[in-house]
């Protein structure tokens, strides 16, 4: 049986899981982007047909919509998200012994939203045009920031809770409340009619696939860390 050298640290099984995970991530989200980039017209037609229907109901239920706007500016917007993902990293610091995951956390934010921008770009998706909108956004359509950033921001938060070994009745209450704000910041944006639903699908996607790589990253082998706890 062959040796591993000495001084040559093992893949964690986290770090297989993660790689595997973002492997899978990468194919499901070039498989979408092939289609948008290339504007596949079954994919445009059926993207159409979705949020010419919401769009309908958003038209006709001012309740709904009116609530669907105060989430989606306030609630899910990116920058709450990412004041979010500031507030558990100043939390990290002052622990002081954390300050490393601290960073860790910041700098996955902040290249998940240069990606996301540098993707928008380069794709340059129109986003809907209606005659009478509800709601306005600026910049292109694919992928959807608000879902992407809520992914990340909330994948990694609840990575780090697993990681340190959370009790049952915060993590089932983190899963909860990351599930509503994943779901619902890529719903509310499909409703208000300034985003297809290929757009949302692929800011989840985009989105999962930073959290495995942020976390396949964090648990690089020879990093000489067993947690977050340890900085």
């Amino acid at each position: 049986m062959r040796r591993r050298p000495t001084g040559t640290p093992s893949r964690t099984p986290r770090h297989r899981t993660a790689l595997r995970v973002a492997a899978v991530l990468a194919g499901c989200w070039a498989l979408l982007l092939t289609p948008v980039a290339l504007r596949w017209r079954p994919l445009l037609v059926l993207d159409g047909d979705v949020s010419g229907a919401t769009h309908r109901w958003a038209v006709r239920d001012h309740g709904v919509t009116h609530a669907f706007r105060v989430l989606t500016d306030w609630v899910w917007d990116p920058l709450t998200m990412r004041l979010v993902c500031a507030a558990a990293a100043l939390w990290l610091v002052w622990r002081r012994a954390a300050w490393r995951t601290a960073w860790w956390l910041v700098v996955s934010v902040a290249l998940a939203a240069v990606l996301q921008q540098g993707v928008k770009s380069a794709v340059g998706r129109p986003r809907p045009s209606w005659p009478d909108p509800v709601d306005r956004a600026p910049y292109a359509a694919f992928p959807s920031g608000h879902a992407m950033t809520a992914t990340v921001v909330c994948g990694l938060l609840l990575w780090l809770l697993h990681r340190r070994g959370a009790g049952r009745a915060l993590w089932r209450t983190g899963v909860a409340l990351a599930a509503v704000s994943v779901a619902g910041a890529g719903v509310t944006r499909v409703w208000l009619g300034v985003h297809w639903p290929s757009d949302v699908l692929g800011g989840w996607l985009l989105g999962a696939l930073v959290v495995a790589v942020a976390v396949a990253v964090y648990e690089w082998p020879g990093r000489g860390r067993t947690g977050p706890a340890s900085g």
